[in-house]
Protein backbone atom coordinates (compact mmCIF):
# COMPACT_ATOMS: atom_id res chain seq x y z
CA UNK A 1 0.00 0.00 0.00
CA UNK A 2 1.43 3.38 -0.98
CA UNK A 3 1.75 6.38 1.33
CA UNK A 4 -1.11 8.07 -0.51
CA UNK A 5 -3.40 5.09 0.07
CA UNK A 6 -2.53 5.03 3.77
CA UNK A 7 -3.18 8.71 4.37
CA UNK A 8 -6.25 9.18 2.20
CA UNK A 9 -8.73 7.52 4.65
CA UNK A 10 -7.29 9.49 7.57
CA UNK A 11 -7.67 12.75 5.64
CA UNK A 12 -11.27 11.87 4.79
CA UNK A 13 -12.04 11.15 8.46
CA UNK A 14 -10.57 14.48 9.54
CA UNK A 15 -12.63 16.27 6.90
CA UNK A 16 -15.77 14.43 8.00
CA UNK A 17 -15.18 15.36 11.66
CA UNK A 18 -14.63 19.01 10.71
CA UNK A 19 -17.81 19.21 8.61
CA UNK A 20 -19.92 17.53 11.30
CA UNK A 21 -18.46 19.83 13.98
CA UNK A 22 -19.36 22.91 11.94
CA UNK A 23 -22.90 21.72 11.20
CA UNK A 24 -23.66 20.62 14.77
CA UNK A 25 -22.20 23.84 16.18
CA UNK A 26 -24.45 25.83 13.86
CA UNK A 27 -27.39 23.73 15.06
CA UNK A 28 -26.44 24.33 18.69
CA UNK A 29 -26.31 28.09 18.10
CA UNK A 30 -29.93 28.03 16.96
CA UNK A 31 -31.05 25.73 19.77
CA UNK A 32 -32.59 27.55 22.77
CA UNK A 33 -30.95 26.72 26.06
CA UNK A 34 -27.63 25.43 24.62
CA UNK A 35 -24.78 26.13 27.02
CA UNK A 36 -20.98 25.95 26.97
CA UNK A 37 -21.20 22.33 28.09
CA UNK A 38 -23.31 21.55 25.02
CA UNK A 39 -20.83 23.24 22.68
CA UNK A 40 -17.97 21.28 24.25
CA UNK A 41 -19.93 18.03 23.93
CA UNK A 42 -20.66 18.79 20.25
CA UNK A 43 -16.99 19.43 19.49
CA UNK A 44 -15.80 16.36 21.41
CA UNK A 45 -18.40 14.09 19.82
CA UNK A 46 -17.55 15.39 16.36
CA UNK A 47 -13.82 14.97 16.90
CA UNK A 48 -14.43 11.33 17.85
CA UNK A 49 -15.23 10.72 14.18
CA UNK A 50 -11.51 11.12 13.39
CA UNK A 51 -10.93 7.67 14.92
CA UNK A 52 -14.08 5.85 13.81
CA UNK A 53 -12.11 3.80 11.25
CA UNK A 54 -8.91 3.07 13.19
CA UNK A 55 -10.34 2.81 16.73
CA UNK A 56 -14.07 2.22 16.32
CA UNK A 57 -14.86 1.17 19.92
CA UNK A 58 -13.29 4.23 21.67
CA UNK A 59 -14.84 6.46 19.03
CA UNK A 60 -18.29 4.90 19.64
CA UNK A 61 -18.05 5.35 23.40
CA UNK A 62 -16.85 8.96 23.14
CA UNK A 63 -19.40 9.97 20.52
CA UNK A 64 -22.29 8.28 22.37
CA UNK A 65 -21.43 9.88 25.71
CA UNK A 66 -20.84 13.39 24.32
CA UNK A 67 -23.85 13.46 22.03
CA UNK A 68 -26.02 11.97 24.78
CA UNK A 69 -25.11 14.90 27.05
CA UNK A 70 -25.91 17.35 24.26
CA UNK A 71 -29.15 15.62 23.19
CA UNK A 72 -30.59 15.23 26.74
CA UNK A 73 -29.69 18.79 27.85
CA UNK A 74 -30.33 20.90 24.74
CA UNK A 75 -32.91 18.65 23.00
CA UNK A 76 -31.68 19.52 19.48
CA UNK A 77 -33.54 16.69 17.76
CA UNK A 78 -32.28 14.16 15.18
CA UNK A 79 -29.02 16.01 14.15
CA UNK A 80 -27.38 14.97 17.44
CA UNK A 81 -27.61 11.31 16.40
CA UNK A 82 -25.33 11.60 13.36
CA UNK A 83 -21.92 11.10 15.09
CA UNK A 84 -23.33 8.14 17.01
CA UNK A 85 -24.69 6.63 13.80
CA UNK A 86 -21.30 6.90 12.04
CA UNK A 87 -19.47 5.27 14.94
CA UNK A 88 -22.12 2.52 15.12
CA UNK A 89 -21.36 1.79 11.46
CA UNK A 90 -17.62 1.59 12.17
CA UNK A 91 -18.07 -0.60 15.23
CA UNK A 92 -20.33 -3.10 13.43
CA UNK A 93 -17.93 -3.20 10.49
CA UNK A 94 -15.15 -4.06 12.95
CA UNK A 95 -17.23 -6.98 14.25
CA UNK A 96 -18.53 -5.53 17.57
CA UNK A 97 -22.23 -5.75 16.80
CA UNK A 98 -23.42 -6.23 20.40
CA UNK A 99 -21.59 -3.17 21.67
CA UNK A 100 -22.94 -1.08 18.80
CA UNK A 101 -26.48 -2.29 19.51
CA UNK A 102 -26.18 -1.41 23.22
CA UNK A 103 -24.77 2.05 22.46
CA UNK A 104 -27.49 2.78 19.92
CA UNK A 105 -30.24 1.55 22.24
CA UNK A 106 -28.93 3.64 25.16
CA UNK A 107 -28.71 6.76 23.00
CA UNK A 108 -32.16 6.36 21.46
CA UNK A 109 -33.78 5.36 24.76
CA UNK A 110 -32.29 8.27 26.68
CA UNK A 111 -33.15 10.86 24.04
CA UNK A 112 -36.69 9.45 23.74
CA UNK A 113 -37.23 9.71 27.51
CA UNK A 114 -35.80 13.24 27.63
CA UNK A 115 -37.96 14.44 24.73
CA UNK A 116 -41.11 12.83 26.14
CA UNK A 117 -40.49 14.52 29.50
CA UNK A 118 -39.82 17.99 28.06
CA UNK A 119 -41.96 17.87 24.88
CA UNK A 120 -39.83 20.52 23.08
CA UNK A 121 -41.68 22.86 20.72
CA UNK A 122 -45.01 21.58 21.90
CA UNK A 123 -44.52 18.25 20.13
CA UNK A 124 -46.95 15.50 20.92
CA UNK A 125 -45.76 12.14 22.23
CA UNK A 126 -46.77 10.55 18.92
CA UNK A 127 -44.52 12.93 16.98
CA UNK A 128 -41.63 12.29 19.34
CA UNK A 129 -42.03 8.52 19.05
CA UNK A 130 -42.32 8.81 15.28
CA UNK A 131 -39.03 10.75 15.04
CA UNK A 132 -37.31 8.23 17.34
CA UNK A 133 -38.62 5.37 15.22
CA UNK A 134 -37.21 7.06 12.12
CA UNK A 135 -33.82 7.37 13.85
CA UNK A 136 -34.04 3.70 14.83
CA UNK A 137 -34.49 2.83 11.15
CA UNK A 138 -31.40 4.86 10.25
CA UNK A 139 -29.40 3.10 12.97
CA UNK A 140 -30.57 -0.29 11.69
CA UNK A 141 -29.66 0.73 8.11
CA UNK A 142 -26.18 1.74 9.30
CA UNK A 143 -25.74 -1.63 11.03
CA UNK A 144 -26.94 -3.61 8.01
CA UNK A 145 -24.68 -1.62 5.66
CA UNK A 146 -21.71 -2.19 7.97
CA UNK A 147 -22.43 -5.95 8.08
CA UNK A 148 -22.60 -6.12 4.28
CA UNK A 149 -19.35 -4.15 4.03
CA UNK A 150 -17.66 -6.48 6.51
CA UNK A 151 -18.75 -9.57 4.56
CA UNK A 152 -17.60 -8.00 1.29
CA UNK A 153 -14.16 -7.26 2.75
CA UNK A 154 -13.91 -10.82 4.03
CA UNK A 155 -14.89 -12.10 0.59
CA UNK A 156 -12.24 -9.96 -1.11
CA UNK A 157 -9.59 -11.20 1.33
CA UNK A 158 -10.65 -14.77 0.59
CA UNK A 159 -10.51 -14.14 -3.16
CA UNK A 160 -7.00 -12.69 -2.85
CA UNK A 161 -5.94 -15.68 -0.75
CA UNK A 162 -7.34 -18.08 -3.33
CA UNK A 163 -5.62 -16.18 -6.13
CA UNK A 164 -2.31 -16.38 -4.28
CA UNK A 165 -2.85 -20.10 -3.69
CA UNK A 166 -3.68 -20.63 -7.36
CA UNK A 167 -0.55 -18.74 -8.38
CA UNK A 168 1.55 -20.83 -6.03
CA UNK A 169 -0.03 -24.00 -7.42
CA UNK A 170 0.72 -22.87 -10.97
CA UNK A 171 4.34 -22.19 -10.03
CA UNK A 172 4.65 -25.62 -8.44
CA UNK A 173 3.14 -27.24 -11.53
CA UNK A 174 5.54 -25.29 -13.75
CA UNK A 175 8.49 -26.38 -11.64
CA UNK A 176 7.30 -29.97 -11.77
CA UNK A 177 6.96 -29.84 -15.56
CA UNK A 178 10.39 -28.22 -15.81
CA UNK A 179 11.85 -31.03 -13.71
CA UNK A 180 10.20 -33.66 -15.89
CA UNK A 181 11.53 -31.91 -18.99
CA UNK A 182 15.05 -31.86 -17.53
CA UNK A 183 14.87 -35.58 -16.91
CA UNK A 184 13.64 -36.20 -20.43
CA UNK A 185 16.48 -34.13 -21.89
CA UNK A 186 18.97 -35.94 -19.68
CA UNK A 187 17.75 -39.30 -20.96
CA UNK A 188 17.90 -38.14 -24.57
CA UNK A 189 21.41 -36.76 -24.18
CA UNK A 190 22.57 -39.91 -22.47
CA UNK A 191 21.10 -42.20 -25.11
CA UNK A 192 22.21 -40.14 -28.10
CA UNK A 193 25.63 -38.77 -27.12
CA UNK A 194 27.21 -40.74 -24.33
CA UNK A 195 27.57 -43.95 -26.33
CA UNK A 196 28.91 -42.17 -29.41
CA UNK A 197 31.50 -40.15 -27.51
CA UNK A 198 32.56 -43.21 -25.56
CA UNK A 199 33.18 -45.09 -28.81
CA UNK A 200 35.25 -42.19 -30.15
CA UNK A 201 37.31 -42.08 -26.98
CA UNK A 202 37.89 -45.84 -26.96
CA UNK A 203 38.83 -45.93 -30.65
CA UNK A 204 41.23 -43.01 -30.24
CA UNK A 205 42.80 -44.68 -27.21
CA UNK A 206 43.26 -47.94 -29.13
CA UNK A 207 44.85 -46.09 -32.04
CA UNK A 208 47.25 -44.26 -29.73
CA UNK A 209 48.16 -47.52 -27.97
CA UNK A 210 48.84 -49.36 -31.26
CA UNK A 211 50.93 -46.50 -32.61
CA UNK A 212 53.09 -46.46 -29.53
CA UNK A 213 53.35 -50.23 -29.52
CA UNK A 214 54.71 -50.17 -33.10
CA UNK A 215 57.12 -47.40 -32.14
CA UNK A 216 55.44 -44.89 -34.40
CA UNK A 217 54.95 -41.24 -33.62
CA UNK A 218 51.40 -40.60 -32.45
CA UNK A 219 49.74 -37.94 -34.63
CA UNK A 220 48.89 -34.75 -32.74
CA UNK A 221 45.38 -34.82 -34.16
CA UNK A 222 44.83 -38.29 -32.68
CA UNK A 223 45.97 -37.14 -29.26
CA UNK A 224 43.72 -34.10 -29.55
CA UNK A 225 40.77 -36.35 -30.40
CA UNK A 226 41.51 -38.54 -27.40
CA UNK A 227 41.77 -35.57 -25.04
CA UNK A 228 38.76 -33.75 -26.49
CA UNK A 229 36.57 -36.84 -26.27
CA UNK A 230 37.58 -37.35 -22.65
CA UNK A 231 36.79 -33.74 -21.87
CA UNK A 232 33.48 -34.02 -23.70
CA UNK A 233 32.59 -37.07 -21.63
CA UNK A 234 33.38 -35.24 -18.39
CA UNK A 235 31.31 -32.20 -19.35
CA UNK A 236 28.44 -34.33 -20.60
CA UNK A 237 28.43 -36.35 -17.39
CA UNK A 238 28.41 -33.16 -15.31
CA UNK A 239 25.60 -31.72 -17.43
CA UNK A 240 23.53 -34.87 -17.02
CA UNK A 241 24.03 -34.70 -13.26
CA UNK A 242 22.78 -31.11 -13.25
CA UNK A 243 19.72 -32.00 -15.31
CA UNK A 244 18.85 -34.73 -12.84
CA UNK A 245 19.26 -32.49 -9.79
CA UNK A 246 16.34 -30.46 -8.48
CA UNK A 247 18.44 -27.54 -7.26
CA UNK A 248 19.64 -26.78 -10.78
CA UNK A 249 23.33 -26.33 -9.95
CA UNK A 250 25.56 -26.11 -13.00
CA UNK A 251 28.79 -27.96 -13.60
CA UNK A 252 31.87 -26.10 -12.49
CA UNK A 253 32.96 -24.66 -15.84
CA UNK A 254 34.65 -21.28 -15.79
CA UNK A 255 37.71 -19.25 -16.61
CA UNK A 256 39.75 -21.27 -14.13
CA UNK A 257 39.82 -23.95 -16.86
CA UNK A 258 40.89 -21.49 -19.56
CA UNK A 259 44.51 -22.80 -19.71
CA UNK A 260 43.25 -26.34 -20.46
CA UNK A 261 40.95 -24.95 -23.14
CA UNK A 262 43.78 -23.04 -24.84
CA UNK A 263 46.08 -26.05 -24.60
CA UNK A 264 43.51 -28.20 -26.40
CA UNK A 265 43.28 -25.56 -29.13
CA UNK A 266 47.04 -25.68 -29.55
CA UNK A 267 46.94 -29.46 -29.81
CA UNK A 268 44.55 -29.13 -32.77
CA UNK A 269 47.01 -26.92 -34.61
CA UNK A 270 45.81 -23.47 -33.57
CA UNK A 271 48.59 -21.49 -31.89
CA UNK A 272 46.82 -19.56 -29.15
CA UNK A 273 47.95 -17.04 -26.57
CA UNK A 274 46.20 -15.76 -23.46
CA UNK A 275 46.42 -12.27 -21.98
CA UNK A 276 44.72 -11.47 -18.68
CA UNK A 277 44.51 -7.88 -17.44
CA UNK A 278 42.95 -6.36 -14.36
CA UNK A 279 42.58 -7.82 -10.90
CA UNK A 280 41.50 -11.45 -11.10
CA UNK A 281 38.70 -12.25 -8.69
CA UNK A 282 35.75 -14.53 -8.22
CA UNK A 283 33.05 -13.92 -10.81
CA UNK A 284 29.31 -14.51 -10.67
CA UNK A 285 28.69 -18.10 -11.73
CA UNK A 286 26.69 -17.18 -14.84
CA UNK A 287 29.32 -14.68 -16.02
CA UNK A 288 32.18 -17.09 -15.37
CA UNK A 289 30.45 -19.87 -17.27
CA UNK A 290 29.41 -17.62 -20.17
CA UNK A 291 32.96 -16.29 -20.58
CA UNK A 292 34.37 -19.83 -20.74
CA UNK A 293 31.77 -20.93 -23.30
CA UNK A 294 32.37 -17.87 -25.49
CA UNK A 295 36.12 -18.54 -25.61
CA UNK A 296 35.45 -22.23 -26.26
CA UNK A 297 33.11 -21.51 -29.16
CA UNK A 298 35.41 -18.85 -30.62
CA UNK A 299 38.45 -21.13 -30.58
CA UNK A 300 36.38 -23.93 -32.11
CA UNK A 301 35.35 -21.61 -34.94
CA UNK A 302 38.98 -20.64 -35.51
CA UNK A 303 40.01 -24.26 -35.94
CA UNK A 304 37.01 -25.05 -38.15
CA UNK A 305 36.69 -21.99 -40.36
CA UNK A 306 39.76 -19.76 -40.22
CA UNK A 307 42.19 -22.15 -41.89
CA UNK A 308 45.82 -21.86 -40.80
CA UNK A 309 45.61 -19.13 -38.19
CA UNK A 310 46.78 -18.05 -34.80
CA UNK A 311 44.40 -16.94 -32.07
CA UNK A 312 44.76 -14.55 -29.18
CA UNK A 313 42.53 -14.62 -26.15
CA UNK A 314 42.23 -11.52 -24.00
CA UNK A 315 40.40 -11.39 -20.67
CA UNK A 316 40.02 -7.99 -19.00
CA UNK A 317 38.70 -7.83 -15.42
CA UNK A 318 37.13 -4.39 -15.12
CA UNK A 319 35.38 -2.85 -12.14
CA UNK A 320 31.90 -3.22 -13.57
CA UNK A 321 32.28 -5.64 -16.46
CA UNK A 322 34.34 -8.52 -17.78
CA UNK A 323 35.61 -8.22 -21.35
CA UNK A 324 36.43 -11.38 -23.27
CA UNK A 325 37.91 -11.04 -26.75
CA UNK A 326 39.17 -13.69 -29.14
CA UNK A 327 40.96 -12.59 -32.34
CA UNK A 328 42.44 -14.64 -35.16
CA UNK A 329 44.48 -13.73 -38.23
CA UNK A 330 42.95 -16.24 -40.61
CA UNK A 331 41.02 -15.51 -43.78
CA UNK A 332 39.11 -12.23 -43.86
CA UNK A 333 35.90 -14.25 -43.85
CA UNK A 334 37.16 -16.24 -40.89
CA UNK A 335 33.70 -16.32 -39.40
CA UNK A 336 31.66 -19.34 -40.33
CA UNK A 337 29.88 -19.02 -43.64
CA UNK A 338 26.86 -20.59 -42.01
CA UNK A 339 26.93 -19.43 -38.39
CA UNK A 340 24.67 -22.25 -37.23
CA UNK A 341 23.93 -22.04 -33.53
CA UNK A 342 27.43 -21.20 -32.26
CA UNK A 343 27.30 -17.43 -32.63
CA UNK A 344 23.61 -17.46 -31.82
CA UNK A 345 24.32 -19.28 -28.57
CA UNK A 346 27.01 -16.71 -27.72
CA UNK A 347 24.58 -13.87 -28.31
CA UNK A 348 21.86 -15.50 -26.23
CA UNK A 349 24.24 -15.99 -23.31
CA UNK A 350 25.47 -12.39 -23.44
CA UNK A 351 21.97 -10.95 -23.86
CA UNK A 352 20.66 -12.97 -20.91
CA UNK A 353 23.33 -11.33 -18.74
CA UNK A 354 22.56 -7.83 -20.03
CA UNK A 355 25.88 -7.56 -21.87
CA UNK A 356 26.99 -6.75 -25.40
CA UNK A 357 28.50 -8.98 -28.09
CA UNK A 358 30.35 -7.91 -31.22
CA UNK A 359 31.45 -10.38 -33.88
CA UNK A 360 32.79 -9.80 -37.36
CA UNK A 361 35.84 -9.51 -39.61
CA UNK A 362 38.80 -7.46 -38.45
CA UNK A 363 40.11 -4.59 -40.62
CA UNK A 364 43.60 -6.11 -40.58
CA UNK A 365 42.28 -9.54 -41.48
CA UNK A 366 40.83 -12.37 -39.52
CA UNK A 367 37.81 -12.49 -37.24
CA UNK A 368 37.04 -11.11 -33.80
CA UNK A 369 34.63 -12.02 -31.04
CA UNK A 370 34.23 -9.49 -28.23
CA UNK A 371 31.86 -9.92 -25.30
CA UNK A 372 31.26 -7.38 -22.55
CA UNK A 373 29.61 -9.01 -19.52
CA UNK A 374 28.32 -6.98 -16.54
CA UNK A 375 29.74 -8.20 -13.25
CA UNK A 376 26.49 -8.77 -11.43
CA UNK A 377 24.43 -11.82 -10.67
CA UNK A 378 22.07 -12.81 -13.45
CA UNK A 379 18.45 -11.88 -12.68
Amino acid sequence: MTLEHRWRPAAMDVALAAVVAVLLTATALTTPGASAVDYAAVLAGSLALVAWRRAPVPALLAATLCMLVYAVHALPGPPAAFPVMVTVFGTVRAGHRALAAVAGAVFLGATLAANLAAAPGGQSPQEIVQKTTLLLGWFLAAGVTATVTRHRQAYLVQVERRAAEAERTREEAALRRAGEERLRIARELHDSLTHTISVIKVQAGVAVHLARKRGEEVPAALLAIQEASGEAMRELRATLEVLREADGERPATGLDRLPDLVERARSTGVPATVTVTGDRRDLPAEVDRAAYRIVQEALTNVSKHAGPATASVRVDYGKEELIVQVDDDGDTDGGPADPGVGLLGMRERVTALGGRLRTGPRPEGGFTVRAELPLREAG
